[in-house]
């Protein structure tokens, strides 16, 4: 992949232009990643609501059927099912890990393999989560393996 950027002082907003000889599996991961950043999640802290951008977002978590957003350093109540959240960016870098959360693969610093098929993920914020043996095919799939 090429990967060219082009400055221009008279250029108002960010233009992506993609050029490609097929429009293959490559091409379309790029463009979800792309369009996934466009999305937003409201998350509530201390009576204050606060715009989520994705990136920033580590892992989703439901607890006694509330929603949690986990930065790497504050936790946000959010109002989105586990499975509106699934829907909204699980075609990006996000996936379901357990029946309760649901993980951001660009914040994995490891995996471990564990006994009875799960896998041990270490985040870059130091957090260890376990991916159940049912959702670990989709990891693998995520990420190439």
């Amino acid at each position: 992949m090429k990967l060219t950027i082009h400055e221009n002082d008279e250029q108002d907003e960010l233009e992506i232009i993609v050029k490609c000889k097929e429009l293959n599996d490559e091409v379309i991961q790029v463009l979800t990643s792309i369009r996934s950043l466009e999305r937003k999640v409201l998350g509530t802290l201390d009576g204050k609501i606060h715009l989520l951008v994705p990136n920033d977002i580590f892992y989703f978590e439901s607890v006694d059927k509330k929603n949690f957003a986990y930065t790497k350093q504050m936790v946000y109540e959010v109002s989105m099912r586990l499975y509106q959240i699934e829907e909204l960016f699980g075609d990006g870098n996000f996936f379901r890990a357990t029946k309760a959360t649901i993980l951001n693969l660009d914040k994995i610093k490891s995996l471990t393999p564990r006994l009875g098929g799960r896998v041990e993920v270490t985040l870059e914020n130091g957090e260890n989560m376990i991916v159940s043996r049912q959702y670990v095919p989709g990891l693998k799939e995520k990420i190439g393996f």
